[in-house]
């Protein structure tokens, strides 16, 4: 291991010499704090080191050590409920260890060495398996099954298989390869963080992700295994919107980080996520949940690692065959990380100060989700969706970072302060916004929801965009300029608005909406805008349509409960017998 020696300290950025043994992106220990470090530039005999921890003390001489080996994650049973900072110190113990504040240099244990778990054997002696096979299994919650996998690199003859109870330092497999090496496994694995895993095969994702949030299971859907982005300026919702994800996304684990967010948003994540009942389980979301706490007052080293290390967590999940989703809040920050070491390495900087190869970090982060066929015999398949919270200097999104988000993701989810001023939440903006993947899952919507579904969903939009180009006018020459069809196409665009789109996170019933019943509400509004036209077709007043008794019902029914959707035949029946009403009274 290379011995190496401190000849400058700038921040957390240090510079050794001694070091020409290295290879990048090896980990090191830095003085006699034995600081972790990470190797990001060699020049000859001397190594850039971005450090992790705070390093106010160090000065020119203190010995820097190198591990050989690159930043790995400890992957294994334990992983499920852990808050984690940003290079997978276990924050619950180094608490328990230490007290409130992370002691410089502290060395704990990633994954609980001493806990028993259940083991139960899946393959057999004899059998012949190769990487991503699976060996056994650990009920690791109530909710998720941790499946105990072949590690990558390793094949051939099961020669023993433990049963039973065993910690993760134990041996629960022993297999032997072609050269007639024996391999002895445990249920732990390590892995690179910023290598990704390697899989069978890319699919193009079919499937959305049910996310229960009208606007985007509606306008602007994102696939099982999609990407996303969520630009938004101070105050616009983004962190409401990934906490809203987080619970009610069709996801069989989440994978959390907060990567340079406030410490009180991280608290209410924290503090709430172990609480919060989870619908798909009955059971409370921590327990399919990861959590990668990285805030803002940490070294922004850390903060640069945290989204490797959520994405290399995510990874392992997949290969189980789960569905993962993955919250980065927020990649700006993450950036901005990057900008700060790229400073202090003297790189010439690109747009904004920005590294020049921002784009390619990016890029390297969203391309590693997606819906894969998984390595293993089973050729059973994973997903990860990822979706990254933009925070633009002002609202801007011409800035560098959400340009180059901008060209890797296939939703944008645009937020808007005007509309979150207003109190519209969740405050995407319907004009803004877009999703690639409609034209390929419009199949999945009409064999599993309604045929109707994207006839309703062009309707909407063709509403929306029309209500903001009577809006023009409006603002121009007034109300009374239009056509009685045209206010008509302002009032159910109003209804949709602030009837479908607007949803109460606060609310037990309105948090979330089942896809059937968004069809149902959806419906209703578009039938109550058709029927209404036929009535002033027939001659009645437009003053009649917009103020039917019908219309409080229609504004209320997303506080109909899930198992009460039977109500909404009731609406439609008074409706049409309100139009009629009206028909019969106008051709008099």
């Amino acid at each position: 291991m290379a011995q190496g020696k401190i000849v400058k300290v700038a921040g957390s950025l240090i510079v050794a010499e001694g070091m020409a043994s290295v290879r990048m992106y090896d980990m090191v220990r830095v003085s006699r704090h034995r600081l972790i470090g990470e190797v990001i530039e060699l020049r000859g005999d001397q190594a850039s080191i971005q450090v992790y921890e705070e390093t106010s003390g160090l000065g020119p001489g203190e010995p820097v050590e190198s591990t050989g080996a690159p930043l790995s994650l400890e992957l294994g049973p334990g992983l499920i409920e852990s808050i984690f900072d940003g290079i997978q110190r276990p924050l619950q113990l180094i608490r328990e260890k230490a007290g409130d504040r992370i002691t410089r240099g502290i060395e704990v244990p990633a994954l609980d060495e001493e806990k028993q778990w259940e083991f139960v054997p899946r393959a057999r002696v004899g059998d012949q398996v190769d990487a991503g096979d699976v060996l056994g299994a650990v009920q690791e919650t109530p909710v998720v099954e941790h499946r105990i996998m072949v590690p990558n690199g390793v094949a051939g003859t099961v020669k023993q298989i433990h049963e039973g109870k065993a910690t993760i330092r134990d041996t629960v497999a022993v297999v032997e390869d072609a050269q007639g090496k024996e391999h002895q496994l445990t249920m732990t694995q390590r892995w690179p963080v910023r290598q990704g895993r390697p899989y069978r095969e890319k699919l193009f994702p079919q499937q959305p992700m049910v996310t229960g949030q009208r606007v985007i299971d509606t306008l602007f859907p994102i696939a099982s295994g999609g990407v996303a982005a969520i630009p938004g300026p101070f105050g616009s919702g983004k962190t409401v919107v990934q906490h809203q994800l987080a619970k009610w996304a069709d996801a069989d684990i989440i994978v959390y980080v907060g990567c340079g967010e406030r410490g009180n948003e991280m608290t209410d994540v924290l503090k709430e996520f172990p609480e919060l009942h989870d619908p798909r389980t009955g059971e409370t979301l921590m327990k399919r949940t990861v959590l990668i706490a990285n805030t803002s007052d940490m070294p922004v080293a850390a903060r640069e690692a945290s989204i490797y290390t959520g994405i290399t967590i995510a990874e392992y999940f997949r290969d189980m065959g789960y569905r993962v989703a993955i919250m980065a809040d927020s990649t700006s920050r993450w950036a901005e990380a990057l900008r700060e070491m790229s400073g202090r390495l003297e790189e010439m900087p690109g747009e904004e100060g920005y590294p020049a190869y921002l784009s390619s970090r990016i890029a390297e982060f969203y391309e590693r989700a997606g819906l894969v066929t998984c390595l293993g015999q089973e050729g059973r398949t994973g997903s990860i969706s990822a979706i990254g919270a933009v925070s633009p200097p002002g609202g801007d999104i011409s800035e560098p970072v959400s340009q180059a988000t901008l060209r890797i993701v296939k939703v944008f989810w645009g937020l808007s302060a005007q509309l979150a001023y207003r109190r519209h939440f969740p405050a995407i903006d319907w004009l803004l916004s877009y999703s690639l993947y409609v034209d390929n899952l419009a199949g999945w919507f009409t064999d599993n929801v309604s045929p109707e579904w994207n006839e309703l969903r062009a309707n909407t939009m063709r509403l929306l965009q029309e209500e903001s180009e009577l809006e023009e006018i409006v603002r121009l020459v007034g109300t009374d300029a239009l056509s009685w069809k045209d206010r008509l196409t302002m009032e159910v665009a109003r209804s949709i608005r602030e009837d479908y789109l607007h949803q109460n996170a606060f609310d037990d019933i309105d948090t979330y909406t089942s896809l059937k019943k968004q069809f149902l509400m959806l419906r209703l509004i578009l039938d109550y805008g058709e029927k209404g036209q036929m009535a002033l077709d027939a001659g009645s007043n437009l003053s009649d349509v917009i103020n039917m008794p019908v219309r409080e019902r229609i504004g209320r029914a997303k506080y109909i409960p899930e198992d009460s959707l039977y109500y909404f035949q009731e609406i439609e029946t008074e409706l049409a017998n309100q139009v009629t009403a009206l028909i019969n009274r106008g051709g008099m």
